[in-house]
């Protein structure tokens, strides 16, 4: 049985922000209600009250809603019209699918003087002779009645014909009440009937609820074809619309809802997990389904790596080793795992990885085998000249410059031959070139345009130079006319350009061109006149 509370009114109360003194309209509807209560107390100020689709049997306690304007008691277990004397500013008053009965209680509302729409669809005294003449005469404030206006001359031919209409109905609901009464007692008959068969069954399974015992399959499943067939014959089985087949087709339904409940609040019985059988053999389990690898390294140790969850918790992580296999329980789901040789569960160690979460074991075997490392390959080196790959030598530590081919021709003029001092000149191994040019061969399908003037002319003003000698200071250059001698540069050592300085006087200057390309000091002077 539901009843009406404070608290189911303040949440029924959101649109006034929960406050129940100054409300205004509440609606109250498929809640079970079986009895109109407290509200007359809390809410004076209510307009509109909505209690359809509840189980009231009686109106009550809503005389004292002075402001009361509409009032809706539809498919309720109403019986009588009453206590609505004090709703003086009632104006429409919704009776539909009820049971009234007794249409004589409608007089009731002759203290309504506002009330102008009344609804009785549904109800046992709509079926009744004169049913409409009657209370169009007796309510004569009442404008609509089931939602039909009433003209005035209904209104003067049911004045007229009331007598009448009054006495057919009385005796129509005379009959209805007799008919009620025996309905009431053959309700009664049957409500215990029915208790009495469905007790047993019910005991029983209570019984079997607190003792821990539980049927067998078979019986199960024949006690559920059982339950199936006794719902199927009540909701098939004939029966009068009364109000106490309503509340026994309610009841059936909060019994149904309540079973349900109750499995549901039951905790499962899951079968009982077999990690190792009965004769002792491990079974592999992953009940949490995770990624795993077994690897073995040279350090004669397994790798198990678990891809455990990334942002779970490692409270939660419980690792069992054994000489045999490996236990590791994730939230309480179970990883087992045989391994493939004997480890040492004292020397082994747990990992946890920051990044990804993995957890690493680290197994080392009970009878490993020796191992030779692998040795290390180093990276190879590339030449600047030529990209070819050189292997590295085996022994450590020792490193070798690499070296240019063409760098040992320049090294080898720079040391003198034999017995000959540094300081005397040294001869010029190479042959006299023009300015250092080589001349490139024409190809055979040149042809030679005597019209086009040469894009250089050729100078044959050089001077042969007949020696070269070299002191801390200075460069002596000798040719056939005239030595020059230049200064060792400082700042530009790699390139350098001085005037010459002759021993006699020439009119004409003379340039000297040194260049130094690599460490080796590979000069090549040239004597021009200009």
């Amino acid at each position: 049985m539901v009843r009406i509370s404070e608290d189911l009114i303040r949440r029924r109360a959101e649109h006034n922000n929960g406050e129940i003194f100054s409300l205004e309209e509440v609606s109250l509807h498929q809640q079970d209600i079986e009895r109109i209560e407290h509200i007359h107390k809390w809410c004076r100020d209510l307009k509109i009250l909505y209690l359809q689709n509840n189980l009231i049997p009686k109106i009550e306690n809503v005389g004292r809603l002075k402001k009361l304007e509409y009032l809706n008691l539809a498919l309720n277990n109403i019986e009588v019209i009453e206590n609505l004397e004090g709703c003086e500013s009632l104006q429409k008053l919704d009776l539909t699918v009820n049971f009234v009965g007794k249409l004589s209680s409608v007089e009731s509302l002759k203290q309504n003087l506002h009330l102008r729409e009344l609804y009785l669809v549904g109800n046992p005294c709509a079926d009744f002779h004169g049913y409409r003449q009657y209370v169009v005469a007796v309510l004569p404030q009442l404008q609509s009645l089931d939602g039909k206006e009433i003209g005035r001359a209904e209104r003067i031919q049911a004045l007229q014909e009331l007598d009448a209409v009054r006495g057919r109905v009385l005796e129509q609901e005379a009959e209805y009440l007799e008919k009620r009464e025996k309905q009431k007692r053959s309700g009664l008959k049957e409500t215990s009937a029915s208790g009495k068969q469905e007790h047993p069954q019910i005991n029983q399974s209570l019984t079997e609820d607190k003792n821990g015992t539980h049927q067998n399959p078979e019986s199960s499943s024949k006690t559920h074809t059982d339950t199936e067939d006794m719902e199927r014959e009540f909701w098939e089985k004939p029966c009068a619309f009364t109000p106490e087949s309503r509340l026994e087709a309610h009841r059936h339904l909060e019994d149904k809802r309540r079973a349900k409940e109750k499995e549901r609040e039951k905790p499962k019985m899951k079968t009982p997990r077999t990690l190792i059988t009965a004769d002792g053999r491990v079974l592999n389990v992953n009940e949490p389904k995770l990624d795993f690898s077994l690897t073995e390294d040279e350090n004669n140790c397994l790798l198990l790596d678990l891809h455990v969850y990334r942002h779970m918790d490692t409270s939660l992580l419980d690792v069992d080793v054994q000489p045999t296999y490996v236990r590791v329980t994730v939230k309480g789901k179970v990883f087992q795992l045989v391994l493939p040789a004997e480890v040492k569960p004292d020397n082994s160690t747990a990992q946890r990885s920051q990044t990804t979460g993995h957890l690493l074991l680290i197994l080392p075997l009970a009878h490993g085998e020796i191992k030779p490392k692998k040795p290390t390959v180093r990276p190879t080196s590339v030449t600047s000249n030529q990209n070819t790959k050189k292997e590295t030598r085996a022994v450590p530590g020792r490193e070798l410059l690499e070296v240019d081919p063409g760098l040992a021709g320049s090294l080898a003029n720079i040391i003198p031959k034999g017995k000959e001092s540094s300081h005397k000149p040294l001869q010029l191994s190479q042959p006299h070139q023009h300015c250092g040019v080589e001349e490139r061969p024409v190809s055979k399908d040149f042809v030679d345009d005597p019209e086009v003037p040469p894009l250089m002319t050729p100078r044959n003003d050089y001077l042969p130079v007949s020696s070269v000698s070299c002191d801390p200071l200075c460069l002596h250059v000798s040719c056939e006319f005239q030595c020059v001698r230049l200064f060792h540069a400082t700042r530009h050592p790699h390139s350098l350009r001085r005037q010459r300085q002759v021993s006699d006087p020439v009119s004409r200057l003379v340039n000297i061109i040194i260049c130094s390309n690599t460490p080796a000091l590979c000069l090549h002077a040239l004597l021009f006149l200009q």
